[in-house]
């Protein structure tokens, strides 16, 4: 077999791997601060900011859908009784965001910027109802 076939063949098996791996993980969909989110144990989001303290527990009920061993839930708009727990791991500024105006032929032109408030929080069990 030449050298390029078997790269492929093992890039044809790693794919097949990881894609068991993400049917059978367990994740969800939860609704935090206006945004959607895709979650599993585990993960640390970078979110709007929520006014909770540092290295507090905080729970979300806002599931839309759930996945867990390849079973899928949908909410009808919510998954009833399901819930999110994470931590607040900090609350931080984030990257500054330039925000350009501009007028044409009467060569008015402004620039403002401003760096969003965030939380980081940290995914640490999925309940289902």
């Amino acid at each position: 077999m030449a050298k390029k076939e078997k790269k492929n063949r093992r890039l044809r098996l790693g794919r097949k791997k990881a894609i068991i791996n993400f049917i059978m993980k367990k994740y969800a969909v939860v609704k935090i601060a206006g945004f959607q989110y895709k979650v599993a144990e585990g993960d640390e989001l970078e979110v709007n900011k929520i006014d909770v303290e540092k290295d507090k527990d905080i729970t979300f009920e806002e599931v839309l859908l759930i996945v867990e061993d390849g079973k899928v839930k949908i909410g009808q708009p919510l998954v009833v009784g399901s819930k999110i727990r994470a931590k607040v791991l900090e609350q931080f500024k984030g990257k500054k965001i330039r925000v350009a105006t501009y007028k044409a032929k009467s060569r008015q032109r402004r620039v403002k910027g401003f760096r969003p408030l965030l939380t980081k929080i940290k995914i640490e069990k999925i309940t289902v109802a």
